[in-house]
């Protein structure tokens, strides 16, 4: 099989074309994703400092420290953290082991739009929070639209299956305080040092 890279065989050449990835990869409108988000993630102009300056005319005025900074690292494509993020609630994966299992599965490559089979990480873990911090919760709800249009115009899910939603409550976890020693000894101590102070005693930490 000819490739690009002769050392290298594409992912495209390794992936079942039929796989559900494979085909939701190819359907995504990835480049109306990256326009929507791309102002989100630009280096932002940074207002200059005005200080003194003195030339051969004298005293003078000038600005510095102004304009867009290109300090800093490269940032990732945005593809490739929205389809992390994509594959990390798909999968109900955490940060740490979505990018794990990215360099070992080449369906996910492929997915991301990454054109080569590469073992090593995608990006450090955190850098998937805070891609998901800039993106916010609109932003996150943007791309889950996004999704299931893309699903909806590929026939895998029907509109009417989605004018309702079921919920089941019985699964919810309940925040329930169970009475362990430990939370025991801070309730008491939270009333002793509360009639400590109504009886006028004067506590000492230590």
């Amino acid at each position: 099989m000819a490739t690009d890279d002769f050392f290298r065989a594409r992912l495209d050449g390794m992936v079942d074309p039929r796989h559900p990835l494979a085909v939701l990869g190819r359907r995504m409108p990835w480049s109306q994703i990256e326009a929507s988000l791309a102002p989100l993630f630009a280096r932002k102009a940074r207002m200059g400092k005005s200080r003194e300056d003195a030339d051969m005319f004298g005293p003078t005025l000038v600005v510095a420290a102004g304009g867009v900074s290109r300090a800093g690292r490269p940032r990732l494509p945005i593809r490739l953290m929205v389809a992390l993020l994509y594959l990390k609630h798909a999968f109900n994966e955490s940060d740490e082991s979505v990018v794990e299992r990215w360099s070992e599965n080449v369906v996910w490559q492929l997915f991301s739009g990454m054109e080569y089979y590469q073992s090593k990480l995608p990006c450090d873990a955190t850098q998937i929070g805070r891609f998901r911090r800039v993106l916010g919760e609109a932003g996150v709800e943007q791309l889950l639209k996004t999704t299931i249009e893309a699903a909806v115009a590929m026939k895998a899910v029907k509109p009417v299956e989605l004018e309702r939603v079921t919920v089941d409550t019985t699964v919810q976890e309940k925040a329930i305080a169970h009475p362990t020693d430990s939370r025991l000894l801070e309730v008491a101590r939270a009333k002793i040092a509360r009639l400590a102070k109504r009886v006028g005693l004067k506590l000492k930490m230590t």
